[in-house]
């Protein structure tokens, strides 16, 4: 007994000390990862708040953060090619500490956003739009109003274009980026522009969300972690030939923790992506192939997925 009082003392000493050196030692990379994933958090922001003031978690927010490409797309230097026999291809993919999902789309004209049937009132799962409308493959778009953490997914951050209408204009989310859209023709648009702007491009289905990840080629600067810490992530992009990714990063579950954003715009800088921006992530984060759920998602809901206004669809 008197062993097991000791061994018990020695193990509550030596999670105190490894407690104490991570959070407040002379290293800040536990912390700021620590500080920038709860902040990143509609419903977990308090467990910074409990070890560090608002002006430290200030200060490590400023310091981690996503300096954005200033440009808009070129859609001149994007050319479909459609010379792929199938319609998508599903890649699984590996890296250090995490799994996910790449979905190549080589018909970049079939890319369309769908929404919820009771937009403005209530969201629908991406399994229930995936059934409702016979959708191939259904990916989570944008953030949505969420002032207590327990909203159902009905109000669209930032302003929605469907079929080249404006359908929802709710505040932005201060997530930074901008429009993200199809053209008519298919090419992915990227732009800090007015809508006037963005029907000049003949852009017929966006969102606005952040952050931009690659413009033009060219990736986004990252101070730190980007000041998202590490999460599930949700991302779209277009390679210059007009092949269309979803990815979809696990994260959250013991096999998967997530990626940051400096490691979201390396795998899209991997797998070819010209243009690419990041969709909402952490618990919205899911992914649809015919009709069923192939992520882990962690939305707490039935099969994990929470109700969400709009998606990125495959038609």
């Amino acid at each position: 007994m008197r062993k097991f009082g000791i061994f018990f003392s020695i193990s509550i000493f030596s999670f105190l000390f490894l407690f104490l050196f991570l959070f407040y030692g002379p290293s800040s990379y536990f912390r700021e990862r620590f500080i920038t994933t709860a902040m990143t958090t509609k419903s977990h922001q308090y467990l910074a708040k409990i070890f560090f003031d608002d002006a430290y978690i200030s200060k490590v927010m400023h310091q981690n953060k996503v300096i954005e490409v200033s440009e808009v797309t070129d859609l001149d230097a994007i050319s479909i090619e459609r010379k792929a026999s199938s319609l998508f291809r599903e890649n699984k993919i590996y890296g250090k500490g995490y799994s996910g999902y790449l979905i190549e789309i080589f018909d970049p004209t079939r890319v369309h956003l769908a929404v919820s049937s009771k937009l403005g009132r209530e969201g629908e799962t991406s399994l229930e739009i995936a059934k409702r409308d016979h959708i191939k493959v259904v990916m989570n778009a944008v953030g949505f109003y969420d002032p207590e953490w327990s909203s159902d997914g009905a109000i669209p951050h930032g302003r929605v274009l469907q079929n080249g209408k404006i359908i929802s204009t709710y505040g932005t989310s201060n997530v930074g980026g901008g429009f993200v859209g199809f053209t008519k023709s298919g090419k992915l648009f990227l732009g800090k522009v007015s809508v006037d702007e963005l029907s000049s491009k003949r852009v017929m289905d966006a969102v606005e969300f952040g952050p931009f990840l690659i413009v033009n080629g060219k990736t986004s600067s990252v101070l730190g972690d980007g000041g998202w810490g590490v999460a599930p992530r949700s991302a779209i992009g277009q390679r210059k030939d007009g092949t269309v990714l979803f990815l979809v990063i696990n994260g959250r579950i013991p096999s998967s923790v997530g990626v940051s954003m400096k490691e979201l715009i390396a795998i899209m800088k991997k797998y070819g992506a010209y243009n690419a921006a990041n969709m909402d992530g952490g618990a919205s984060s899911s992914l649809i192939i015919n009709q069923k759920i192939i992520n882990k998602p962690v939305g707490g809901g039935e099969n994990g997925l929470r109700k969400l206004p709009v998606f990125w669809v495959l038609e």
